[in-house]
C-alpha cells in the first residue's frame, strides 16, 4: 500500500490534491535530510510549488510534520481496529496489537521512518495538545476492548502507562532496526515471535493463563 493511499484517505478529493503533493514532498525531505535540516524552501523545490501554498495549507514546518504524523496515527488506528475486531481472547488481542503494528510498519516504511523522528517535534510543538487528545482517545478505545470479563483480569495488575511498552516495545525495537538497515528480514516474518514475546512479557504462560 503506497503512502499516497494513506494521504488520500485522510485528505480525500480533488481539492486536496495539492495538499497531498506537498505532504509527499515534505515526507521525502524529512526522511532524506532530517526534520531539523529540512526547510520550507527545500520542500517548495521538491514539490514544485510556492512557499505561499505551503504556508496556506499547513502554516509552518511544524504544521506539515503534524499533518504527516497524525495521518500515520490515523492509518495505524484503522488497521488496529480491523485486527481487534477479529480477536476474542486476551492473547488474540495482544497478537492483534503486535500484528497490526508490525504489518503497518512493513507496509508503510516511509511514514514509519518519519513517525519515529517526528514524534518529538509534534509532542513539543504547537500541536502537543492535539497529540495528547488523540492519544487519549486511542488509549480509551483500547481500554474499552480490554474491559470485558476474561480480558480485564490480565491487565488489572499492570500500570496502564506501562502496558503499551510491554506489548509493543520489542516489536518497535525490531522495526526500528529494520528501517535503519541494521537487520534485513522484514518484521512480518517475525511477528508471531514478537507477539508471543509480548504475551509472555505480561506475566503469562504459553497457554494463555495470567
Amino acid at each position: 500500500m503506497a503512502t499516497i493511499d494513506v494521504l488520500e484517505r485522510n485528505f480525500p478529493g480533488r481539492r486536496a490534491q495539492l495538499k497531498r503533493e506537498i505532504l509527499l514532498g515534505a515526507l521525502a525531505c524529512f526522511n532524506e535530510h532530517g526534520l531539523d535540516v529540512t526547510t520550507i524552501e527545500m520542500i517548495k523545490v521538491r514539490c514544485d510549488t510556492s512557499v505561499g501554498n505551503i504556508y496556506h495549507h499547513f502554516g509552518s514546518k511544524e504544521g506539515l510534520a503534524a499533518a504527516l504524523f497524525f495521518s500515520s496515527l490515523e492509518d495505524q488506528g484503522r488497521l488496529l481496529s480491523e485486527y481487534l475486531e477479529k480477536a476474542q481472547t486476551a492473547q488474540e488481542g495482544v497478537s492483534a496489537i503486535v500484528y497490526s503494528y508490525v504489518d503497518w510498519v512493513a507496509n508503510q516504511p516511509e511514514l514509519a521512518s518519519f513517525q519515529y523522528q517526528g514524534r518529538s517535534m509534534v509532542a513539543k510543538g504547537p500541536y502537543s495538545d492535539e497529540l495528547t487528545a488523540r492519544n487519549r482517545s486511542r488509549n480509551q478505545n483500547l481500554l474499552n476492548w480490554w474491559n470485558v470479563p476474561g480480558r480485564r483480569e490480565l491487565i488489572k495488575s499492570i500500570p496502564l502507562e506501562l502496558f503499551p511498552s510491554l506489548i509493543i516495545g520489542q516489536a518497535e525495537s525490531y522495526c526500528r532496526a529494520w528501517l535503519s538497515g541494521r537487520v534485513h528480514t522484514t518484521p512480518t516474518a517475525y511477528r508471531a515471535h514478537l507477539a508471543q514475546a509480548a504475551w509472555l512479557s505480561l506475566g503469562t504462560d504459553v497457554q494463555g493463563n495470567s
